[in-house]
């Protein structure tokens, strides 16, 4: 796997989300909002701040129980998912 940064693995995510039509709406739901929620705690910023630090590992959890519940229907998105968890965990987030 080669390294990508958050804001590649983040636009990643968004792509399977928005290919996986068969996604039920509470589950699209969740995972757009925790996606977002990463996303605005990042701000865009080259290293994470104390906020983003504190944003994104409330999310690490239920990030991987969607990766968890994505894997059988949904294997793009649940590997996408897992790289993003573990972006973030090699980040410090």
């Amino acid at each position: 796997m080669t390294q990508e940064s958050l804001p590649q693995l983040l636009a990643r995510v968004h792509e399977r989300l928005a290919a996986s039509g068969s996604l039920d709406q509470e589950s699209r739901h969740l995972l757009g909002t925790l996606v977002r929620d990463i996303e605005r705690a990042l701000g865009g910023r080259a290293a994470p701040d104390a906020a983003a630090t504190g944003a994104a590992a409330v999310h690490a959890p239920r990030l991987e129980s969607l990766a968890v519940k994505f894997e059988a229907g949904h294997p793009a998105l649940a590997e996408a998912l897992r790289q993003l968890i573990d972006a973030l965990g090699k980040a410090g987030i």
